[in-house]
C-alpha cells in the first residue's frame, strides 16, 4: 500500500477523531477509496476500536432520489439511531464521477436534505472528521493527472498540524474577541457583519481534513452589504459561477448567479434560515495554492475567505448568543489575494491576502 495512505489514515485516527479502545466509529467509505478504508480499519484495530463500514454511493443516492417522489422523503430513523450510539464518525469522499448527481432535480435533492437534517445536527455532536481520498473523479474535476492530484491531497493533508496551529492563533487572537468585521475586495464586494459574542474556531484538521482556517458565526441579522463570490462551486453536480448576493438586516433581498442560479435559488429557498449567513471563514491553509472546485480544499486555501448561507456551526455559537438554523450550508469563496482587505474593528488586518502578523505585510 501507498505509505501516504497510511500515513493519512494515521494522522485521521490520531489527530482528527482521537480514537479510544471501545470507541464505536462508523467509516463512510465511496468504493474507490477502498485503501483508505482498509488503512483506517487497520487503525482502528490496533486502537481496539468496534467499527461498523457504511458505503457512500452517488450512483445509490441518485436511483433513490430519482424514485422517490418528493413529498416520500422522510427521516430514516434506524439511520438516526445509529448515529445516536456512534462515538466517533469517519467520512471519506471520493468519486469516479462528481457530476452523478447533475440530473436530480432541486427540489427532490432539498427534500432529502431537509429530511436528512436531525441525523446530520446529531453527527455534529460528536466527534467526526470529513476527509478526501484522491480519486479520479476529483483529479479530472481540478484538471490534473491523478499522480499529480494524489500529490495535491496528501501534501494538504499529511503536514505539520501543530505547525499550522500556531499560525491560525494568530487570527483567532484577532478575530475572537472582536464586533465588526469588514470584507472589501475590488469594486465588486462590500460587506460588514457583527461577531460580537461569538466564537472563534481553530481548524487545524480535526472536523475537516485537510484543515486549514479560522471561521466563526455572524450574529444573523447583523449583515449588509454585497459580494460576488468569483471561485465557482459545486452543488448537487452542478457549476454555480458568479453567484452574487445582497443582503439587508441580515437576510439575502436579491442574488443572482452567472450559470445555474436556478441551483442558487433552490438553495436560497430551502427554508428561513438558507437566506442568512451561518459562517465567516478565512483560509490559511498556503499547500493548498490552486482551486481544485473540491470545498473541503477551496475554502482552506490561502489568500480567501468564504461565507456559507444557513446553517451556523455549533462550536462558534456559545449559549444565549441567536444561532441561524438551516436545513442546508453553502459555502462561497471570495479571492483576496489583491485589491482587497479585511478590516476588524476598524483595523486592517489582512491585504491583498497578507496578515498583519506576516513579515511583508503593509497596512
Amino acid at each position: 500500500m501507498d505509505p501516504r495512505i497510511r500515513e493519512h489514515a494515521e494522522v485521521i485516527v490520531d489527530h482528527s477523531v482521537k480514537i479510544k479502545k471501545e470507541d464505536s466509529v462508523r467509516v463512510a467509505a465511496p468504493p474507490v477509496a477502498e485503501d483508505l478504508a482498509v488503512a483506517i480499519y487497520e487503525k482502528l484495530g490496533e486502537c481496539g476500536a468496534k467499527p461498523s463500514l457504511a458505503m457512500r454511493s452517488s450512483r445509490a443516492n441518485r436511483a433513490y432520489d430519482l424514485a422517490c417522489d418528493t413529498d416520500d422523503f422522510e427521516l430514516p430513523e434506524h439511520s438516526l439511531a445509529e448515529m445516536q450510539e456512534t462515538d466517533a464518525v469517519i467520512i471519506v469522499k471520493g468519486s469516479k464521477n462528481t457530476a452523478e448527481m447533475s440530473d436530480v432535480p432541486g427540489e427532490k435533492a432539498t427534500a432529502y436534505t431537509t429530511a436528512m437534517a436531525p441525523i446530520q445536527k446529531e453527527r455534529l455532536g460528536k466527534r467526526w472528521v470529513g476527509t478526501q481520498f484522491p480519486a479520479p473523479g476529483e483529479a479530472q474535476l481540478a484538471e490534473m493527472s491523478t499522480e499529480e492530484y494524489e500529490k495535491f491531497v496528501y501534501g494538504a493533508v499529511n503536514k505539520d498540524w501543530d505547525e499550522q496551529r500556531e499560525f491560525q492563533h494568530n487570527m483567532v487572537e484577532i478575530l475572537d474577541p472582536a464586533d465588526e468585521v469588514r470584507i472589501v475586495s475590488g469594486g465588486t464586494t462590500d460587506i460588514r457583519m457583527s461577531v460580537e459574542g461569538m466564537k472563534t474556531v481553530n481548524d487545524y484538521g480535526e472536523k475537516n481534513l485537510p484543515g486549514g482556517e479560522v471561521f466563526t458565526a455572524p450574529v444573523p441579522d447583523s449583515v449588509d452589504g454585497e459580494v460576488l463570490f468569483d471561485k465557482p462551486l459545486i452543488r448537487q453536480g452542478r457549476e454555480i459561477e458568479g453567484a452574487w448576493l445582497k443582503f439587508e438586516d441580515g437576510e439575502v433581498v436579491e442574488h443572482s448567479a452567472e450559470k445555474n442560479e436556478e441551483v442558487l435559488t433552490g438553495v436560497l429557498d430551502t427554508d428561513e434560515g438558507a437566506r442568512r449567513l451561518g459562517e465567516l471563514g478565512i483560509g490559511m491553509n498556503r499547500d493548498i495554492d490552486r482551486f481544485t472546485y473540491n470545498m473541503l480544499f477551496d475554502e482552506k486555501m490561502g489568500d480567501t475567505i468564504h461565507l456559507a448561507i444557513g446553517k451556523a456551526i455549533g462550536q462558534t455559537v456559545p449559549e444565549g448568543q441567536p444561532y441561524n438554523e438551516s436545513a442546508t450550508h453553502l459555502d462561497m469563496i471570495v479571492d483576496m489575494s489583491e485589491d482587497s482587505f479585511i478590516e476588524v474593528d476598524g483595523e486592517i488586518v489582512q491585504r491583498n491576502g497578507t496578515f498583519r502578523f506576516e513579515d511583508k505585510f503593509e497596512g
